[in-house]
């Protein structure tokens, strides 16, 4: 029980560390696609310990909320990163690692940014909020809808027992796992500021979403929402990893199997990281009326999924 515990807390540890250094790589790879100059992978890091040695600087009106918002964003995502199946699948908060529970951190995490954002009462923080929500509206849906598509062929709602399914037992080929990985690739786009959803280096107030609500933080307060930011990055790549490509994870009991977990998991962060900055380099973003569009077709896509599950993959 006490090495579940350590490992359990390891697996949390590796996200909140490794987190900045995946959006290092995805905004190197970004720059070299671009035939420009790349950053240093450690960048994030610096740009984190540069934000945590700054003062604060609060707007006049500022609530409690606005202060304690945060703190919120950031264990939420600490939270959500240490209940999803990344290194083994059999640890001792597996029971909470529920898909329907995990859209649900996402949820507060953004519900207490949006409100953040409206509480100094600026136009661009307003402005950020209202398009969040409008995001969220539609993304939230179709991302249960991907759950429930997993969840059907595992019967459970699990993310362990559905990684165990897919992974550990005998191979099966699921058409329905193919739209519902297209819809939750959508959906990830959305609900991590990506293009062609939003623009993470942008500052253009007709087009900003994310960036919008944070614009008013500073200091240690930015620090959290920015570390926030790759930890639901690094969340999501790992949620999509343990979904559809979750060979590599180790089965309940293999401890021994660690390095080689470690290895795997290395090597597909840095395949999608490379992969989403490719799809970043050959789309451009969209106008703000077309993302409804997308995010239905997102949805469709999903529902689509377990259709198809019913109609033939059903014994």
């Amino acid at each position: 029980m006490e090495s579940g515990i350590a490992l359990q807390l390891g697996q949390t540890l590796l996200a909140v560390l490794a987190a900045p250094l995946l959006l290092g790589w995805v905004n190197a790879c970004r720059a070299w696609l671009a035939n420009r100059r790349a950053p240093s992978l450690l960048l994030p890091y610096r740009n984190l310990r540069r934000l945590f040695h700054k003062d604060v600087v609060l707007a006049p009106h500022a609530s409690a909320l606005f202060r304690v918002a945060p703190y919120v964003i950031f264990a939420a995502m600490v939270l959500a990163a240490g209940i999803v199946p990344t290194l083994i699948n059999d640890l001792p908060f597996s029971p909470a690692a529920d898909a329907i529970a995990l859209v649900g951190l996402f949820a507060v995490a953004r519900v207490f940014q949006a409100l953040a954002a409206m509480d100094v009462g600026t136009s661009f923080g307003t402005l950020g909020a209202r398009r969040e929500m409008l995001v969220a509206f539609l993304a939230e849906p179709a991302l249960l809808m991907v759950f429930f598509t997993g969840s059907l062929i595992a019967k459970s709602t699990a993310l362990p027992t559905i990684v165990e399914v897919f992974a550990h037992q005998q191979f099966a080929i699921y058409p329905s796992l193919a739209f519902a990985a297209v819809a939750f690739w959508m959906v990830s786009t959305a609900e991590n500021a990506r293009i062609p959803v939003d623009n993470p280096t942008t500052h253009l107030e007709l087009t900003m979403i994310h960036e919008a609500m944070i614009l008013e933080y500073s200091g240690r307060h930015l620090a959290l929402i920015e570390w926030a930011v790759a930890l639901k990055l690094f969340t999501y790549s790992t949620l999509g990893i343990a979904l559809f490509l979750p060979w590599g994870i180790a089965p309940v009991g293999d401890w021994m199997g660690l390095p080689l977990v470690l290895v795997a998991l290395t090597l597909k962060l840095l395949a999608g990281g490379f992969a989403l900055a490719l799809l970043e380099t050959l789309n451009a973003k969209l106008r703000l009326f077309r993302v409804p569009e997308f995010l239905g077709t997102a949805f469709l896509l999903a529902v689509l999924g377990m259709l198809v599950h019913f109609l033939l993959e059903r014994p």
